[in-house]
């Protein structure tokens, strides 16, 4: 049974290079959307928002007209009461009963004015729920018609750069099993840190490329020789020569 060639330092390299010029191509790509998919999730974070203050404001305006409705009841079963009340004086036997009907006819107006009121009440506040439920749905329909447009042109866009990407992230994924996979973690993990993305950089006037700091003679020779993994002591960059990065260039153009 064969067993599979060894990968070199230099292979792993290589690999590594051509993963950061692949993932600083696709950063260039998804930058032309700009703000665009900030702003749709944005939107679509606002609408679900006011959805959900559109049901509640909903779900308060049918519990107040179940209010009116049950106060109604009561204002129904008061007047009966009254007109019992009434027929009932007619067969009192004295003052004292006189008296004590009266008073339940007394209470039983004042819980209906009581009613009546708060019926009024209710009502005003339905009023007032339902014109913020008018203003609410007009803000959600001018969104929603914001969020269509948003996303029609950041469709348009990925849509002209999704081929070259799909064929990018193949590359990416080739170049990802040549080099380490301790290495590829590193390197995204550098990437996240950084703010230009760059987690393999060049020598470049005796100075790493991504920090600027100045590399000593000795260790330019080392990270040269393509032996063993080198990074920079100040960022923690994977350092590669630049003759290397030429030819990753040279090779990932053609």
């Amino acid at each position: 049974m064969a067993v599979a060639a060894e990968i070199s330092i230099e292979q792993k390299l290589k690999a590594l290079y051509k993963l950061q010029l692949i993932d600083s191509k696709i950063n260039k790509l998804t930058a032309i959307r700009g703000e665009l998919p900030i702003e749709v999730s944005d939107l679509e974070d606002e609408i679900i928002g006011q959805e959900t203050r559109l049901k509640n404001l909903l779900e308060e305006v049918k519990k107040m007209e179940e209010s009116i409705s049950a106060n109604k009841g009561k204002i129904t079963d008061a007047k009966a009461l009254v007109k019992k009340y009434e027929k009932q004086l007619d067969n009192v036997k004295n003052n004292r009963e006189f008296d004590a009907l009266n008073k339940e006819i007394e209470i039983q107006g004042l819980e209906q004015q009581a009613l009546e009121k708060r019926i009024k009440n209710i009502q005003f506040d339905i009023e007032q729920k339902k014109l913020s439920i008018d203003t609410l749905k007009a803000e959600a329909d001018g969104r929603i018609a914001d969020l269509k447009n948003k996303k029609a042109e950041l469709d348009n866009i990925v849509a002209e750069t999704q081929k070259e990407e799909d064929e990018l992230m193949k590359v990416r994924g080739n170049a990802v099993k040549v080099a380490d996979e301790r290495l590829v973690h590193s390197y995204d993990r550098i990437r996240k840190s950084v703010k230009n993305g760059i987690g393999v950089a060049t020598i470049e006037r005796e100075s790493c490329s991504g920090c600027f700091a100045g590399i000593p003679p000795q260790r330019q020779s080392d990270i040269k020789q393509r032996k063993k993994i080198i990074v920079c002591e100040n960022c923690g960059r994977v350092l590669t020569d630049a003759l290397l990065s030429d030819e990753v260039s040279a090779d990932f153009k053609s």
